[in-house]
Parts: structure tokens; C-alpha cells; sequence
């Protein structure tokens, strides 16, 4: 089967190519994000695989309808960027990798901790102009704090273990709780609110739903502990971004590590190097030295590389046969959801 691949990377085209051997699929890449103005590109294919930062709206789902594609592969769990309600009018199959390496984004989640705590982006910078000062770059321990996890799923709960390893208090708040978890980590349910008043700090791992849109406000913020860290892998909407500004302004949050932003389409996997940044509240989050943003690069192991291509393959190789998708995401899996879940 052929398969038009939208908005690659080396990496990318590294990983498919290599689960592909044996397959023998016809992988075309391109390198543009799939939108309207680009879904030309695959007229003739019969699927087309994407990523997160795609658009997915009616329009390019017609787009690609009208040149005989039936089958949309995403390379993301998340799938709230795809029209499902017109795919389906459409006759438009989804499918989605809802898994591949829960320890790469908890892992990173983590490595943001550190690096915000323990001042690394800082002290590099410093070492690198032979500023070997340590004025400024006092952390704390980590052992004996109180990390607050929103969202006890799959990664939640890898993420979880770690810092658990870390000798770490662990609070979680979710619809689902995880007895697992309660019974070997000595995690503890608490509602939201007492969640955000205990814990040193408060990491994200729930899904971006109408619910958990801006889960993290101004209301939110204003209730974590003076001198907390928020750290956000999951979707970039679930903090508002302007509150999150205005509570670091007057020093109430002690840092914030983003491998996420709500804006990043058009900015995050871009080389922006030799532009002027246009988007003013990421810009000003930039200049926050208590502020690490990475750019949504959770994922990005060659492990996780892998299962995605894997995975995204083995759907485009059950379709081929016309045997059920596993992965297949429909109207009904869109559902109002519970901030937690």
C-alpha cells in the first residue's frame, strides 16, 4: 500500500523505514504538516499518516476524501486535532498509536524536574562564558517531598515509580484511582484543590478533552504552594499559558518545565533559529529563568520512535487485509470526560 507521511523529521523517516523491512509498503515522506493547502500532496494514495500538529478539519478531510485517500494513520495517542464527526461522515477510518513508550515522556517529565530544580539549563549557559559562579543556583532536595500527580494512568504511574524511587510523598488525583499504585508506592488520593496546596510539585499527565481544556488557571495556580514547580508533558491547552505568566510575574510559582504549549502549532519541530519569534506569551515565558521549555519532545527515544512506527504500521498492514483496526478511533470515543480521567 501506499503511504504519504506528512510532517517528517530524519527521525521519523529513520524509524517507519526501518518497520517497514518485510512489510512492503510504499512510504512516501513529505516533509509539510498535513492541512488543507497540502492535502494535494496525496491524491492517488490510499492512506496518509500524521502528526500531532496536523490539521485534521473538515476541509482537509474532504481534501483527501476527493484524492481517494481512505485511511488516516495518526503518529499520536492524542486525537482531539481530527474532525471524527466528519471522517466519519466520509467513510474515513482513524487510527491512533495509544501507546508506545510511557517511560520516555514520564522519564522526561522528570529530567524537567531536575533541570528546573538542580538550575541546569542556568548553570550550562553560565560554564559555557567561564562563569563558574554558583550564586543563584541553590535546588532543593528532592527526597521527602510531595509530588503531586494529575492523572494516575499509564504514565502517571511510570511517573510515579520514579519518583518514588527518589523517596519522594506521592499525591494523585484521578476518577480511575490506581489501588496498584496506593498499595506499592504509598500513593494517596486527594481531591484537586488539596492536591495543589501539598504538593512541592504538581506534574500533568491527563489527556486535553473540553473538560481539562486550561485545567491548570488562575484559580488553579493561585492555590499551589508558594515556590511549587509545574511541569506539563501532556498537552500544551491543558495550562493557560497567560495565568501561568502572571503567576510566575509575582513569584507564587517557583518554576514551570513545558514540553508543551497550547500555541506550538507552526512553532514547536520548526527551525525558527534566524526568525523573529511572533508569539508574544511564549516569548515572554522564554525570558523566565525559572521557565524550561522544551519542544514537545517527550517522545522522542529511538524506543518510542520504534513502537509508534511499529504500531502505525501494523494498522496500515490490517487495513490492507480489511481486518478490523485495533486502533481505530470513532465519534463515540469523544465523550465528556471528568478533568481526572
Amino acid at each position: 500500500m501506499r503511504l504519504a507521511i506528512f510532517d517528517t523529521h530524519q527521525y521519523d523517516r529513520d524509524a517507519l523505514t526501518q518497520a517497514n523491512q518485510g512489510r512492503g509498503h510504499e512510504l512516501v515522506f513529505f516533509e509539510p504538516r498535513l492541512t488543507r493547502a497540502t492535502a494535494a500532496l496525496a491524491s492517488g494514495f490510499t492512506s496518509v499518516c500524521s502528526f500531532v500538529n496536523d490539521v485534521l478539519d473538515a476541509p482537509t478531510l474532504e481534501a483527501l476524501h476527493a484524492g481517494g485517500v481512505r485511511l488516516v494513520a495518526l503518529r499520536s495517542a492524542g486525537f482531539n486535532h481530527v474532525d471524527l464527526d466528519a471522517a466519519a461522515r466520509l467513510g474515513l477510518a482513524v487510527v491512533r498509536v495509544p501507546a508506545y513508550s510511557p517511560h520516555a515522556v514520564a522519564e522526561h517529565a522528570v529530567a524537567l524536574v531536575l533541570s528546573l530544580n538542580r538550575k541546569i539549563h542556568r548553570a550550562y549557559a553560565r560554564v559555557r562564558e567561564w562563569n563558574f559562579s554558583l550564586e543563584g543556583l541553590v535546588g532543593f532536595d528532592l527526597h521527602g517531598k510531595t509530588v503531586g500527580l494529575v492523572g494516575t494512568g499509564t504514565i502517571g504511574a511510570v511517573a510515579a515509580r520514579i519518583f518514588h524511587g527518589f523517596g519522594c510523598r506521592l499525591l494523585g488525583h484521578d476518577l480511575r484511582p490506581n489501588a496498584h499504585l496506593e498499595a506499592a508506592l504509598g500513593l494517596t488520593y486527594v481531591p484537586l484543590d488539596a492536591l495543589y496546596r501539598e504538593a512541592d510539585i504538581v506534574s500533568l499527565h491527563v489527556p486535553l478533552t473540553p473538560k481539562t481544556h486550561h485545567l491548570v488557571d488562575a484559580a488553579a495556580l493561585s492555590q499551589m504552594k508558594r515556590g511549587a514547580l509545574l511541569i506539563n508533558t501532556g498537552r500544551g491547552a491543558l495550562i493557560d499559558s497567560r495565568a501561568l505568566i502572571d503567576a510566575l510575574k509575582i513569584g507564587d510559582l517557583g518554576g514551570a518545565g513545558l514540553d508543551v504549549y497550547e500555541e506550538e502549532e507552526g512553532v514547536f519541530f520548526q527551525d525558527l533559529s534566524n526568525r523573529v519569534l511572533k508569539d508574544d506569551v511564549l516569548a515572554r515565558l522564554l525570558t523566565f529563568p525559572n521557565v524550561l521549555v522544551t519542544s514537545h519532545q517527550g517522545f522522542l527515544t529511538r524506543e518510542a520512535l520504534g513502537a509508534i512506527a511499529s504500531t502505525t504500521l501494523d494498522s496500515v498492514d490490517a487495513f490492507a487485509r480489511g481486518e478490523p483496526l485495533r486502533h481505530e478511533v470513532r465519534t463515540e470515543h469523544v465523550r465528556p470526560r471528568s478533568p481526572t480521567t
